[in-house]
C-alpha cells in the first residue's frame, strides 16, 4: 500500500485561494458569510464548513514588511492524537497516511479538538459533530490527487509518494535556504511544509513550533483507554469525557396541556 505526503512550498503560494474553492466544491461544503477583519484572510479561520484555508501573515524583518501566505489544513499526523483520544472510533488513520472521519460515529465530544496539536478539527453546535480535511481520501485511493493540489496554479502544493516528497522537501529547503516543517522526528506528519528563508514556525500565526503528542492524550491512551478491555471503558469513558468537555445534553420535554 502506497503511503503519501502532501507538500506545501510556502515560498510559491500566491494567496489565490484556489485550494479553498476546490475543497469546497469537491466536498460539497457551503460558503460562509464573513466580514472584513482587517486582513485579506477570509474566512478568518478553519471551521466545520471550511477545511482548508490560506493564512496571511505580515512579518516585519529589518524594518521591512513581508507577507507570508500559506495553505493550512489537517496535517494528517503519523500517530494522530485525535485518533488516540476519540472514544467512538469516528476518527481513523489509514495506510495511505490520511486521517479520516466518520460523522455517523461522531458524538460531538470535542476530545479531538482538545487533543490536536495543530488545532484542526472544528465543532458545529448545530450538527453536534466535528469535521476536518480527509486528504481527499476518496480521490487518493482511486489514483487521483487531492482537489486542493489539482487546483493550485503555482506549484505550491504537490502530492506523491512519501519518500519522494520528503526528498523533494529537503532539496527545496536547501535551494531557498528555508526550513522543513514540522521538524519533530517523534511526531511526523503526512503534510509537510517548506518555509522560505528566515521564516520560522514561531513567526507565523496559528502555527505550533513544536508539535507533539499532548500529555492529556498520553494519559488517556496509557491509563484510561485500556479499561475498555473490561467492556465498560468505551461507554463509561466516552460518556465521561463527553460530559467533562461538553456538558450534558439539554432535554426538553413537552408538558401536558401544551406548556
Amino acid at each position: 500500500m502506497a503511503e503519501y505526503i502532501k507538500l506545501v512550498d510556502v515560498s510559491r503560494c500566491a494567496g489565490c485561494r484556489g485550494c479553498q474553492v476546490a475543497c469546497k466544491q469537491w466536498n460539497e461544503l457551503p460558503a460562509e458569510k464573513t466580514g472584513f477583519t482587517g486582513s485579506y484572510q477570509n474566512p478568518p479561520d478553519l471551521s466545520f464548513d471550511t477545511w482548508n484555508l490560506i493564512r496571511y501573515d505580515e512579518i516585519e524583518q529589518d524594518g521591512k514588511l513581508r507577507w507570508i501566505m500559506r495553505h493550512d489544513a489537517c496535517m494528517h499526523c503519523d500517530h494522530p492524537a485525535c485518533v488516540k483520544v476519540c472514544p467512538t472510533g469516528a476518527l481513523a488513520k489509514t495506510d495511505e497516511g490520511a486521517v479520516i472521519h466518520d460523522p455517523k460515529l461522531c458524538i460531538g465530544c470535542k476530545a479531538c479538538t482538545a487533543g490536536c496539536p495543530f488545532d484542526v478539527p472544528r465543532y458545529s453546535k448545530a450538527a453536534d459533530k466535528i469535521a476536518k480535511c480527509t486528504l481527499c481520501y476518496s480521490r487518493i485511493t482511486n489514483g487521483r490527487t487531492p482537489a486542493c493540489v489539482m487546483a493550485c496554479p503555482t506549484g505550491c502544493l504537490s502530492f506523491g509518494n512519501k519518500d519522494e516528497m520528503m526528498e523533494k522537501a529537503i532539496k527545496r529547503a536547501e535551494t531557498i535556504n528555508g526550513t522543513v516543517y514540522p521538524n519533530n522526528p517523534k511526531y511526523p506528519t503526512h503534510v509537510v511544509c517548506v518555509f522560505p528563508n528566515n521564516i520560522k514556525a514561531s513567526d507565523l500565526s496559528h502555527t505550533n513550533p513544536h508539535p507533539s503528542m499532548p500529555l492529556l492524550v498520553l494519559l488517556w491512551k496509557n491509563l484510561l483507554k485500556p479499561f475498555t478491555l473490561l467492556g465498560i471503558g468505551a461507554v463509561a469513558g466516552g460518556a465521561a469525557l463527553h460530559y467533562l468537555i461538553k456538558g450534558p445534553h439539554e432535554v426538553h420535554e413537552k408538558k401536558e396541556g401544551g406548556e
